[in-house]
């Protein structure tokens, strides 16, 4: 969207909350969030104008729109304006709130933000539910004995989606009572969601191999979640990784390399001298880029990385690029990788 179509929306969007008429105001709201969405340089303005509509507005259908529109903002002023509508009577008013609380919440385990999404996960409503439990077990990076029991009170839910997300939740965390569960998940004769794999990769044990070996090896995430649960290949990897920091320290010891794992999520990162002008590499994608040589690896990333100078050109596929905390992430769905035929016998 150019900047001129930016300050079109955002001054429709203005004009329209302004309206008497609800479903004017509801549209304006949409149109705020999607310009917000689209472009940081509106949140701003965006968010301050819809958090003096949450002032005054009582009508259902526009408080709706507002909680989804205020999250894209990405505006951390929000966050009372979401706590207040995270009570509201209408189910989907709750849902909207329960979804932008990824994009403004604070971080804090403790937090206000967080005790309101906990209060979501248990909601009478099973969409509110699944959403509020898929924030907070998927979306956010915050960890606590007391979002931990939200999400496992979740596993024994009665809609299967909740459930899902709950145990997804307890992985992203590494608990292991996630194990069986995701087990079961694997096992499900319907197959399991593509976020399982990416849970089981988190996970990354043994145990969870043998459901794994049941599904397509082109399936998506199948194959890295194997990867990840094969004590052997996860032995390879960890020694391929050290190689290449040793390489890299002889090679190139400006750079300072470092190898790194995230605390929510899957991989390992290769870490370099910020001044460098590299936000990293992910170290399992450049050994592919390397044909599984640590040293030609290290040679990849020299070359990359001239001494004094900055990134010269993108490596394809395995720069670590940081993503903006914006709104753009799934949401819960029932995306399914196939299952393998049963053959009788071990898998090839």
């Amino acid at each position: 969207m150019s900047t001129c179509d930016l300050t079109g929306a955002l001054s429709r969007g203005l004009t329209l909350i302004a309206s008497d008429d609800p479903a004017e105001r509801a549209t304006g709201c949409d149109v705020l969030g999607d310009a917000s969405d689209r472009n940081e340089a509106v949140r701003a303005e965006a968010a301050s104008a819809l958090l003096r509509l949450a002032e005054r507005e009582s009508e259902h259908d526009v408080l709706r729109s507002l909680a989804e529109a205020i999250g894209s903002t990405g505006d951390q002023r929000a966050v009372p304006v979401l706590i207040a509508l995270a009570g509201h009577q209408d189910a989907e008013v709750r849902r909207g709130a329960a979804c932008s609380f990824a994009w403004v919440a604070t971080g804090r385990p403790d937090g206000s933000d967080v005790r309101a999404l906990i209060a979501l996960t248990r909601d009478q409503d099973p969409e509110v539910r699944n959403w509020a439990t898929f924030t907070l077990g998927f979306q956010l990076e915050a960890d606590s004995p007391a979002i931990r029991a939200a999400l496992w009170e979740r596993t024994t839910d009665g809609d299967p989606d909740a459930r899902e997300e709950g145990i997804h939740g307890l992985a992203r965390r590494r608990d292991r009572r996630a194990v069986p569960l995701l087990v079961g998940l694997l096992e499900a004769p319907e197959g399991a969601h593509v976020r399982t794999f990416g849970a089981a990769r988190i996970m990354g044990v043994p145990e969870l191999l043998p459901a794994l070996l049941g599904y397509e090896p082109d399936g998506v995430g199948v194959t890295a979640a194997v990867s990840a649960c094969d004590p052997r290949q996860r032995a390879r990897l960890d020694a391929a990784a050290w190689e290449l920091v040793c390489a890299l320290h002889r090679l190139r010891p400006d750079l300072d390399a470092s190898v790194s794992m995230p605390l929510f999520d899957h991989g390992m990162s290769l870490g370099l001298v910020p001044a460098r002008g590299s936000a990293g590499y992910d170290v399992a994608a450049l050994l592919e880029r390397a044909n599984g040589d640590p040293a030609r690896a290290a040679e990849l990333v020299a070359s990359d990385l001239p001494a004094g100078g900055a990134l010269l050109d993108e490596p394809e596929g395995d720069v670590t690029e940081d993503v903006e905390n914006g709104p753009a992430a799934p949401s819960p769905g029932q995306q399914r990788p196939a299952k393998a035929p049963s053959t009788g016998g071990d898998p090839a």
